[in-house]
């Protein structure tokens, strides 16, 4: 379960940026719409469009979502590949805890 440096920073800045609820709901309105802008994120939000606006950045620093300019308007859409890689960190975390508990288990269910 060894994460290169580089990898270790992303897994880092991309749970930082997840710890905030409203950052995980503006990232659930933009896949389940395939993108959108700070205007129509919070229209669905209980939060102004300027917070909408600062939570956007702090996904775009976080590599969670790109940003694309159309016009006046910043067209944003979510980039997969952190959530990818801190997914694969959590999936190998997990796997590293489930082993010693079903070897707990085993010898709890040998009778021994």
């Amino acid at each position: 379960m060894t994460q290169s440096p580089a990898e270790d920073a992303l897994i880092e800045v991309v749970l930082a940026a997840l710890a905030d609820p409203t950052r995980r709901r503006i990232l659930d309105g933009l896949s389940a719409a395939g993108g959108g802008t700070a205007t129509t994120l919070a229209q669905n939000l209980p939060v102004t469009r300027q917070a909408v606006v600062k939570h956007l950045a702090v996904l775009h620093e976080a590599g969670l979502v790109v940003a694309r300019k159309t016009g006046r308007e910043v067209r944003y859409s979510v980039a997969p590949a952190p959530l990818a890689t801190t997914a694969r960190w959590m999936t190998d975390l997990a796997s590293e805890w489930n082993r010693p508990l079903q070897a707990v288990k085993r010898l709890a269910e040998s009778g021994e």
